[in-house]
């Protein structure tokens, strides 16, 4: 479908869906950014006061139409968003694919946050197919630890990211 989809995307869009269903109903965001212009973007919504930080950016890699994933690209997303936010953003690192797993480990040796899972990849290896998502999981823990880093617990996720948790919804 993407091939021959145009994702619509405007300002006018975005101001809408930050005022409207983040202020309105109380939502925080997590802003994926596919290329490089996607940061300048989030950057504008900010400028406007349209979102205070915390906040959260994932860096998206390897999808059709985004930026390559390629180590080189990670270093430069992470440089220019931490030039453009400092320290009011939590960031993470979703690579499609192959790519998961040595994206994931070099967001930990960066600093970032990761996520796994087989939404955005079927393997857990070069050439390996995964079984489960709590493979995966496990895995990169493993990395993780190796790295001398803690896994946050869900509590301490929901208070960096400022979430009320589920208990606070009402849905």
């Amino acid at each position: 479908m993407t091939r021959d989809f145009i994702f619509k995307n405007t300002f006018a869009d975005l101001e809408y869906v930050v005022k409207e269903l983040g202020h309105g109903h109380g939502t925080r965001f997590e802003f994926e950014c596919y290329d490089l212009g996607h940061l300048y973007n989030l950057a504008w919504l900010i400028d406007q006061g349209w979102i205070e930080p915390p906040f959260s950016v994932q860096m998206v890699f390897g999808v059709l139409g985004g930026v390559g994933a390629d180590l080189d690209n990670l270093q430069h997303m992470h440089t220019v968003a931490d030039r453009l936010f400092g320290d009011s953003y939590e960031w993470s690192v979703l690579a499609a694919g192959r790519h998961q797993m040595p994206f994931a480990t070099q967001a930990a040796m960066l600093g970032g946050n990761l996520r796994v899972g087989m939404e955005d990849s079927l393997f857990i290896g070069p050439g390996e197919l995964t079984t489960s998502n709590a493979d995966q999981v496990r895995k990169i823990r493993g990395v993780i630890e190796s790295l001398g880093h803690e896994v946050a617990t869900a509590a301490q996720a929901r208070e960096r990211l400022g979430l009320k948790g589920a208990g606070h919804v009402t849905f």
